[in-house]
């Protein structure tokens, strides 16, 4: 399984997803799960994928391809003037692969199983973000909420519902999102570092802002022996349960 955030704030956006993949306990492996397409000055998309490793590279190959050799009047992720449109894009890519290699899946009794977190900025509106399903349908952050998640999020969503605010700065929102993702780790054996991470500020078109955390980067190593020291004070602090 995987773990992967987005969040949509005033500043801009914060897009991370963990590396790893398994099919079963003796097979665990680390793959890239989050693409960045970058148009200078125009345009930045970052897609975050979960789900069938498989049909979630054909996704991702199948945009690329198209970027790289479309044909004059075909759209792309480089040509599409609204992140709606990108949206409808990578919908349409699922539906495609899923016209290829559907019916292959279902015989051999896998799932087409697929989700796909794309954000980012084009140029003429404010960033946006969307989540998209196997079926290439989608829906979109908004303000009442700010951040989405696709793959294994329970255990990292209470502190975004809790603590997310879209004023907030995009270093403080890429500490939230190393905590949700501390606390996925902690109980989830299914997610893995190292985590990808792009933090993308509104208006710059630039996705030089990229980071990939591994396993013994000092800084999430202090951030969660931090996160559960406050954590135990916390519970201390608080009156005990009496009847």
């Amino acid at each position: 399984m995987t773990y992967c955030v987005g969040l949509k704030l005033d500043r801009g956006l914060v897009m991370a997803a963990d590396t790893r993949t398994n099919a079963g306990l003796d097979n665990v492996a680390t793959f890239k799960k989050l693409q960045v397409w970058e148009k200078t000055d125009d345009r930045v998309l970052c897609l975050l994928s979960a789900g069938n490793l498989a049909v979630t590279q054909a996704v991702v190959s199948l945009l690329g391809e198209r970027i790289a050799h479309g044909e004059s009047g075909t759209p792309s992720l480089h040509t599409v003037e609204t992140m709606f449109q990108a949206a409808r894009l990578v919908g349409q890519a699922i539906r495609d692969v899923r016209a290829i290699d559907g019916d292959a899946l279902a015989k051999n009794s896998e799932s087409f199983s697929v989700t796909f977190l794309l954000g980012g900025q084009i140029r003429g509106e404010a960033p946006r973000l969307f989540q998209i399903y196997s079926a290439g349908n989608f829906i979109e952050a908004s303000a009442d909420t700010p951040f989405l998640q696709i793959g294994e999020h329970k255990y990292g969503k209470p502190i975004l519902d809790r603590v997310t605010d879209k004023e907030m700065r995009l270093g403080q929102a890429a500490k939230l999102v190393l905590l949700s993702f501390n606390s996925t780790l902690r109980s989830n054996l299914s997610v893995g570092m190292p985590i990808d991470m792009l933090l993308y500020n509104t208006d710059s078109f630039s996705a030089h802002r990229q980071t990939r955390i591994e396993e013994n980067d000092p800084y999430f190593a202090d951030l969660s022996r931090m996160w559960s020291e406050k954590l135990r004070d916390a519970v201390a602090e608080i009156p005990d349960f009496e009847i």
